[in-house]
């Protein structure tokens, strides 16, 4: 292996684990935070957004290693969500609720939830998922979206993220295929352990709907209800 190599697999973390562990509590995990103003957190570069994002400090110098390797390869990457705090989550949340007003509850909750999550249940309050290039799973069918998906599905695990809302026909259950969503499994399947160990659905409140979490199972259906190979997923 050459310099540029060694270089390329050379990375300082910029706030270590133990300072996350330290920091990790219930309002963290439930996107009860300023993450602007969060010492775990770091506003992305113009070059990889389109828009202002933030996201964990560990996580976004993964994405800009696998950038700049997609880059080599011809392939673009270009982050369009990053990190939601409760209040961000919130504002989809009611604005899709109102939208389905037409709706009884229970099915306009079921219809926000094909795609979109109850506040204090996103993965993206934790700074660790990111959608990348488009929000329409038709995009990656073909032409150059397709291209950006064979080679995110051949190549993102290598720099720590996986696809997790795979399709559902081996059993998947929560949120439908999002072929755009990519987690960080290094920090997030720590942040998942600690939500279902410490997180009740007396936690998630304080939203049009939210008495509807424990019996649409949110916990257990949809944070949960992540792809098997992200499940099995060891960070060694």
């Amino acid at each position: 292996m050459g310099i540029k190599g060694l270089l390329f697999l050379v990375f300082i973390p910029l706030f270590s684990f133990s300072q996350k562990e330290n920091t990790l509590n219930k309002n963290f995990v439930l996107g009860r935070i300023s993450y602007k103003e969060h010492p775990a957190f770091i506003q992305v570069a113009s070059i990889h957004s389109n828009k202002s994002i933030y996201l964990d400090k560990e996580v976004y110098q993964a994405f800009k290693r696998m950038y700049e390797q997609a880059k080599i390869e011809h392939i673009s990457l270009k982050i369009i969500s990053g990190t939601r705090n409760f209040d961000e989550q919130k504002a989809i949340w009611e604005r899709k609720w109102k939208t389905y007003k037409h709706l009884k509850p229970i099915d306009r909750a079921k219809k926000i939830l094909e795609y979109s999550s109850m506040p204090s249940s996103s993965r993206h309050h934790w700074g660790t998922d990111i959608d990348i290039n488009s929000l329409n799973n038709t995009y990656f069918e073909k032409g150059t979206g397709k291209l950006e998906y064979n080679w995110l599905v051949n190549n993102a695990h290598k720099f720590g993220f996986y696809q997790v809302y795979t399709n559902k026909t081996n059993g998947r259950t929560g949120y439908n295929l999002e072929c755009w969503h990519w987690s960080y499994l290094p920090l997030a399947n720590t942040y998942l352990n600690f939500y279902k160990q410490h997180i009740t659905y007396l936690d998630i409140k304080g939203f049009s709907g939210s008495h509807l979490a424990e019996s649409l199972h949110i916990i257990s259906d949809y944070v949960c209800g992540i792809s098997k190979q992200a499940k099995t997923f060891i960070n060694n």
